[in-house]
């Protein structure tokens, strides 16, 4: 049984200033099994954060279901913990505190939100720096920060909407594997979205595929390369070069270029 199911899923925007109807996502359909690892990309524009973000309970679909667990999702939830792009890290709470927040609002007693907290610093790398603020770390540590602080809830599924985007190439290499390190260990349910195709194949157990808008599900391609994983087996693994050729061929890429 999946953990979620999304069936003919459609999202209608009206223009602000034209009032005319704009369709942002057409007719989408996929399943994800309890500890997949799944990536979405496509075009830009095409609406894979639109679907992440109904996913999370952000916004509301004009059609279609999705169900988590058998049940229908009509808002945010405990059961989904959302990585942003941004960071999204209160400034003035340290990062201990910016991680046992969630735990806070769910009313888990002082010493359990210490406990938990300090666990998955430990998991995510930041021992150390329990007390420093956000201002004061590195964009790569304030995004391990907003990693802790959804896995510290242990929800049933984490939403990831280009986590990396916004951090250096460098950096970005060495949290993918942090990131894939840590999936091994809590063996989280993801829905990854990406605009990078060799990120979404390093990552992903799947790579879900939109088309340009009005979007629809174009292909969805298993991963057969093993796991563990690291940068220097998956790019010598013949795999990777064929899926890869085939989704830049998918998105109108040049083979050369990393996609978008």
């Amino acid at each position: 049984m999946s953990l979620l199911s999304v069936e003919n899923l459609n999202q209608v925007y009206t223009d602000a200033y034209t009032h005319e109807e704009m369709t942002a996502v057409g007719n989408v359909s996929f399943d994800i099994p309890e500890g997949q690892f799944i990536s979405l990309i496509g075009p830009s524009g095409c609406g894979k954060t639109t679907v992440l973000n109904i996913v999370a309970g952000f916004i509301r679909a004009s059609g279609g279901s999705v169900m988590l667990a058998g049940k229908p999702i009509s808002g945010p939830g405990p059961d989904r913990g959302v990585v942003f792009q941004d960071f999204a890290l209160f400034p003035w709470k340290s990062v201990e505190a910016n991680i046992a927040f969630g735990l806070k609002m769910r009313g888990v007693d002082k010493a359990e939100r210490k406990r938990r907290a300090r666990e998955v610093i430990e998991l995510v790398g930041l021992s150390g720096f329990e007390a420093k603020y956000p201002h004061e770390l590195s964009g790569g540590m304030r995004q391990r920060v907003g990693v802790a602080r959804v896995l510290a809830t242990e929800p049933t599924m984490m939403l990831m909407d280009e986590p990396f985007a916004s951090i250096d190439a460098q950096t970005r290499r060495v949290l993918q594997q942090e990131v894939l390190r840590i999936w091994e260990q809590e063996r989280p349910t993801v829905l990854f979205v990406t605009h990078d195709v060799d990120e979404a194949i390093f990552m992903s157990d799947r790579v879900i595929v939109l088309s340009s808008r009005p979007s629809a599900v174009q292909a969805d391609i298993e991963i057969p390369i093993p796991r563990p994983r690291t940068w220097s087996d998956v790019y010598a693994d013949p795999a990777f070069v064929r899926i890869r050729r085939e989704l830049m061929a998918m998105l109108g890429v040049d083979d050369d270029e990393k996609g978008s």
